[in-house]
């Protein structure tokens, strides 16, 4: 299975004793042998059925977050060597048997990161709640024109990663991780790949991470956000410093005509006061702006010595034949 590379199936579940423990034996019995759980703080038996169904358990004290349990198990697969890492949750909406189709293009070398689609074929989906499929769609837009690249799904927790594109993630929320992961290796020009795979929406089932559509809402767009700021900061902060900038002096160039016509500047005297407002404001954030893309290189040399820092410490485990259990 997986031409012999060493492949590790990583399930976040919080609270998941219900369903957990047949997504695990789904996986195993589709000869997927390495699965781990983040147990992330349940309160329910989520950890000893998982690891009674053949899984290893990684368990947090506490609830710390869908992302923080992706970044836990992203650790446990750049420590054991893994090949491919692939993500799936463990409420059993995925299919198992689809892991398959997840990792055939990086086998291939046809892609770094390959994320399971539920709109490239619409007769995939049955039961998404129409709220949510306008929320992806905006969110999916938003990546979209961020990465300046077209996708149809950047919600999709179902995933697979090469060794390469864990080697370069580097994700910052702690609350969810699927945006900021599309943004961070699209960035960084990782292939990635989209293809379709089934979901069903249970009508009794209530998302953990998106249990309240307005908080998810908020949080998720502050991630894009700050994931934007992060690694596009010239557009981040000269797209609206420069509109302010130039709207400052389109009103100074008015009311420079209208003095020279009527040597005076009522009735437009206020606007004077916003002219210099806009023009000191949009100067500072133009700055800001070029502040931030030299922060940003230093940024980049630091993912750059991390990435170069897990070869080494590959060759050398590689060297020593570890093998982390």
């Amino acid at each position: 299975m997986g031409d012999g590379r060493k492949i590790i199936v990583n399930i976040p579940a919080y609270n998941e004793e219900k369903t957990i423990g047949n997504v695990v034996r789904d996986i195993i019995n589709k000869g997927y042998r390495n699965v781990i759980v983040i147990d992330d703080g349940s309160s329910d038996r989520t950890a000893e059925i998982a690891r009674k169904s053949g899984a290893i358990v990684i368990s947090h004290n506490r609830n710390l977050g869908l992302g923080n349990g992706f970044k836990t198990g992203v650790n446990y697969a750049l420590m054991s060597n893994a090949d491919i890492f692939v993500n799936i949750d463990a409420d059993g909406q995925f299919c198992p048997e689809e892991i398959d189709k997840l990792i055939k293009p990086i086998l291939n070398n046809e892609a770094d990161m390959v994320t399971g689609s539920r709109f490239l074929d619409g007769s995939f989906v049955t039961n998404m709640p129409l709220i949510k499929r306008i929320g992806n769609k905006f969110f999916t837009n938003v990546v979209s024109r961020i990465t300046s690249k077209r996708f149809t799904d950047t919600q999709c927790g179902f995933r697979a990663y090469s060794r390469d594109a864990l080697k370069k993630l580097n994700l910052m929320g702690g609350f969810t991780y699927t945006q900021e992961a599309f943004i961070d290796l699209a960035v960084k020009e990782m292939r990635i790949k989209e293809v379709p795979i089934r979901v069903n929406y249970h009508k009794d089932r209530k998302s953990r991470v998106a249990s309240s559509l307005t908080k998810y809402g908020l949080k998720s767009l502050l991630i894009i956000m700050k994931t934007f700021r992060d690694y596009k900061p010239l557009k981040f902060f000269g797209i609206p410093g420069i509109g302010l900038f130039t709207i400052g002096f389109i009103t100074g160039i008015f009311m420079i005509i209208w003095y020279i016509m009527h040597k005076a500047t009522t009735p437009f005297k206020s606007l004077l006061f916003f002219c210099i407002a806009t023009l000191i404001l949009g100067t500072i954030i133009i700055v800001l702006g070029l502040i931030a893309d030299m922060l940003d290189r230093v940024r980049m040399n630091q993912e750059e010595i991390m990435s170069r820092i897990r070869d080494i410490d590959e060759k050398i485990k590689g060297k020593n034949k570890i093998e982390v259990k």
